[in-house]
């Protein structure tokens, strides 16, 4: 197929060509089954090896402690925002902590409200999240607290946390949907890490969620079967039907990231990515990064004009370049790319010089 484009969504987003081919090449016929892979039970054992390999492809890929579960749970991230209070705040005294950096952490602490108490340890607001503000670790009550809550990664505004913070006894539950597998993380550091899928792990709709195991069996009693995580581990994550085949396409993309070296290598390769684009936003003036530079995200570049008007002429014309889905969220604005996993080093050079010149024809 020649005329696929540079996909810089920002979710879902592009998978890797080689998974692609693989997902067609077995789409109809699976390992001769004379099946699809969207027609086999989840309780059959070729799906459990699926399913197995999946899991422990992940653990190898990002040395997960023996101590940490591996859960496949619907509604992607999203989910989390009322499973991980729904698990959690049985601890201490239904309290969860909010660090938040913008949209996702907003949504997620809100949410938080239906099951308990719950406080706002950091907010970015003032700075249009553009940055994230220094915060008090101090204000975290060590006995009253049952999360600390962040997002690892603000698709929206293009910030990160370079470094995460120290909550003591109190577990951090990270929202790592659009930095994972780009990136080294000491997951030892962490009570619970979710992610949807669909950015750098597959197709959307699923989520994984990695869980300390001395954090199982505190739900609260109102929670929902499908949103149990000691019953979604009891149950090996089946405990309905799942998703097979964003299970499927996971372990693909995992076998993928495994054979292009590994996270090391993921991550090393998000740095130049993304060191392209920077390169060019700090030597204009026509164009404005929206991101503090202490701050960036290397997974989502995001930027301004120096005259909004030109950003339609911009994405019409990357768009005639084959560079697709480059326009920013609608409560930022301007024009973002989204660097995953999958996005091809060559990509982005074509997008960094056709920056440069649109600069040229209309700065």
């Amino acid at each position: 197929m020649t005329n696929r484009v540079y996909n810089f969504s920002a979710g879902p987003a592009m998978l890797p060509t080689p998974v692609m081919q693989k997902i067609q090449e077995e789409f109809l016929n699976y390992q001769g089954l004379g099946v699809s892979i969207v027609e086999i039970s989840h309780r059959l054992p070729v799906f459990r090896e699926i399913l197995d390999a999946a899991e422990s492809l992940f653990r190898e890929l990002v040395g997960l402690p023996k101590n940490y579960r591996v859960l496949f749970m619907h509604g992607g991230a999203q989910m989390q925002f009322s499973a991980v209070p729904l698990n959690l705040m049985a601890r201490s005294t239904h309290k969860g902590s909010y660090f938040i950096t913008g949209r996702w952490g907003t949504l997620a602490e809100k949410e938080a409200r239906r099951y308990g108490k719950t406080e706002v340890l950091m907010d970015g607001k003032e700075f249009d999240y553009r940055q994230i503000p220094e915060y008090d670790i101090g204000r975290l009550d060590q006995d009253t607290t049952s999360y600390a809550h962040l997002t690892s990664n603000n698709t929206l505004y293009g910030t990160r946390w370079q470094t995460f913070p120290q909550t003591g006894n109190v577990p951090l539950v990270v929202d790592a949907t659009s930095d994972i597998l780009s990136r080294e993380m000491n997951y030892s550091l962490f009570g619970v890490v979710y992610a949807g899928l669909q950015k750098n792990l597959g197709t959307s709709g699923t989520g994984l969620v990695i869980v300390r195991e001395d954090l199982l069996g505190n739900a609260l009693p109102e929670t929902p079967k499908l949103m149990n995580y000691a019953l979604i581990d009891e149950q090996h994550s089946i405990p309905n039907t799942i998703n097979v085949f964003a299970v499927y396409v996971m372990r693909l993309v995992l076998e993928w990231v495994k054979e292009q070296g590994g996270v090391p290598e993921m991550e090393k390769l998000a740095e130049q990515k993304s060191g392209l684009l920077y390169e060019v936003l700090d030597q204009s003036e026509f164009y404005r990064a929206v991101a503090h530079p202490e701050h960036r995200s290397t997974t989502n570049v995001t930027f301004h004009f120096s005259h909004e008007k030109l950003l339609e002429k911009f994405l019409a014309e990357a768009d005639k370049e084959g560079l697709f889905a480059l326009k920013g969220h609608a409560s930022v604005g301007g024009a973002r790319a989204s660097l995953y996993n999958a996005m091809p080093l060559e990509g982005v050079e074509v997008l960094a010089q056709f920056m440069k010149e649109f600069e040229r024809k209309n700065g």
